[in-house]
């Protein structure tokens, strides 16, 4: 019996798609949270600026890790980190200010200016701008 129900049902089997996990328990979640009287954190899970994190032409200062400015000739190790160590920043023209920043060095950086923007600084990243834990 079992052989014959198989048989009828197989064609139809390949036709059937099923959720990934994360949807399942995303759904399951969403339908017993309200039972349990729980509410259900509406998370940031793409965060805009990521790809001023590394990922593209653009270096955000305000939340880059140190190690990223390593694309940037001259810039890595002392310039990144006298940036990444006194942020927050409004303004690009900010870092300009840094007490012990050489000429030399504000001329690195003038050269790479069109490169760096100055994004709001987000906690989950500002932790870790001068060591996230990452070592050769």
């Amino acid at each position: 019996m079992k052989i014959v129900l198989y048989l009828l049902l197989a064609p139809f089997a390949a036709a059937l798609t099923f959720p990934s996990r994360r949807t399942m328990l995303q759904t399951a979640a969403s339908i017993a949270a309200p039972i349990a009287g729980v509410q259900v954190a509406n998370a940031d899970v793409d965060y805009a600026g990521l790809p001023y994190l590394g990922g593209s032409e653009k270096i955000d200062i305000n939340n880059a890790n140190v190690r990223v400015y390593a694309k940037l000739p001259g810039m890595y190790p002392s310039v990144a980190g006298k940036i990444t160590s006194n942020g927050p920043y409004k303004t690009v023209s900010d870092v300009y200010s840094i007490k012990g920043l050489s000429q030399k060095e504000k001329d690195i950086i003038k050269k790479y200016e069109s490169r760096l923007v100055t994004l709001e600084p987000s906690a989950m990243y500002v932790i870790d701008r001068i060591n996230n834990g990452l070592y050769r």
